[in-house]
């Protein structure tokens, strides 16, 4: 029998606060709050969207139920729909922060036990040293920002500074990550990548995780982010699944940005894509070719990018219904032998107060062809989902996590 495993990583879809999260994320609960502010009718007054939170596939598969696992009570606003046909449950994180990285790592099998670096939360909040060498070796005339900011909300105020001076606006937030945002036309898209490139070398000794390309267009006042993102990433401290599942004879495909997190370690293909929908179809397209001991890997980046980081909850909202309608053609498309595991890699609460990540238990839901329905209840790590894996396709136990399957 063919066996593969395909990966629905919602970024950003968190169940409910951890027990060990900050106290400004105590309380955070992105699913459960975009529920209960579609259930309240707030946000229907904007004509955008009617009606409570409509998920009768996701629910189907077990995720309402691992909800009210993760927080210990039903909500309700949410109704089941039908019996669950899906293994269910939740995750803990054991890696330090609450940043991407992390996440996905710990899923495929290595803990973040260390802790990242970070700038501080204050203005100027890049160290000296580290502006003048960028400024050096990239040959800029300088660089604007240097502080914490929303990315939309910073091209809006230096987007024209920085088209008249060919400054490159570099920016951070609470995760452990330098951005840097250019204008395609006036900086150069290419030239972006390289600064990047010259930017993620010199980020090393402050051991931060990820330098992330932030290329924008239009004019003043329309200025928008492009989908041309790029993310930087400092490689795994450790092999993870897909090196692993490389080395013994499969294939990791990843979609969307999942290989730029993995510092393109340990992937067979890649396939770019720009938007959920197309995601998902992209993910549909290479199933049709995938062979035994497959991975397909996909990353749905708009939870987090998008709608969880805006606090577009209305966004994040139709998003997951969009996803939820879609559902049934993959499970049309599986072969016995296939299993599917829908997850997320941390929280963006797009009801919390500021724009950050919210470190939260994650859902961890799955089906197939040979999946007999249950519930998996509190995993202790995110990295049960990386050793369910391995076992299913057949390779070596991992050094981390415990089989659900």
């Amino acid at each position: 029998m063919i066996k593969r495993a395909i990966v629905l990583l919602f970024d950003s879809f968190g169940l409910g606060s951890s027990a060990d999260a900050s106290p400004q994320d105590q309380g955070a609960d992105t699913f459960g709050h975009i529920a209960e502010w579609c259930a309240s009718g707030r946000a229907n007054k904007s004509g955008l969207r009617r009606g409570p939170l409509h998920i009768p596939n996701l629910s189907r598969l077990g995720l309402i139920a691992a909800g009210d696992l993760s927080r210990g009570k039903s909500l309700p606003f949410l109704q089941y729909a039908g019996e669950i046909s899906g293994r269910y449950g939740y995750a803990i994180e054991q890696s330090h922060g609450k940043d991407t990285p992390s996440g996905h790592w710990e899923i495929a099998g290595v803990p973040v036990l260390f802790d990242w670096g970070y700038f501080p939360d204050k203005e100027p909040c890049f160290p000296d040293a580290l502006v003048e060498a960028l400024i050096r070796e990239a040959q800029l005339p300088g660089i604007l920002g240097n502080k914490h900011a929303s990315g939309t909300v910073i091209i809006e105020e230096l987007g024209e500074e920085h088209i008249q001076s060919g400054k490159p606006i570099v920016y951070t937030s609470a995760d452990s990550v330098l951005q840097i945002a250019a204008h395609e036309d006036s900086f150069g898209l290419e030239r972006l990548y390289e600064l990047c490139n010259i930017a993620r070398q010199l980020v090393d000794e402050y051991h931060i995780g990820r330098v992330i390309a932030r290329p924008f267009v239009g004019e003043t006042g329309q200025f928008t982010r492009s989908n041309n993102r790029r993310d930087y990433s400092t490689p795994p401290p450790a092999p993870t699944l897909f090196d692993e599942l490389i080395e013994q004879d499969g294939e990791v495909i990843a979609i969307g940005k999942t290989a730029d997190i993995f510092a393109h370690r340990g992937i067979s293909q890649t396939i770019k894509a720009y938007g959920n929908d197309d995601l998902f179809t992209a993910t549909l397209d290479a199933l049709q070719q995938a062979g035994d001991k497959s991975l397909l890997f996909t990353n749905f980046v708009d939870f987090d990018m998008l709608y969880g980081h805006r606090r577009d909850v209305i966004g994040y909202a139709n998003g997951l219904e969009t996803l939820d309608q879609r559902l049934p053609e993959l499970e049309a498309q599986l072969q016995p032998g296939d299993i599917v595991i829908i997850t997320a890699d941390h929280g963006c609460d797009p009801t919390w107060p500021g724009s950050d990540h919210t470190r939260e238990h994650i859902p961890v839901l799955a089906f197939g062809p040979g999946i007999t329905p249950s519930c998996i209840g509190g995993r202790d790590s995110f990295a049960d989902i990386g050793q369910s894996i391995a076992s299913h396709l057949g390779i070596k136990p991992l050094a981390h996590g415990k089989n659900f399957l």
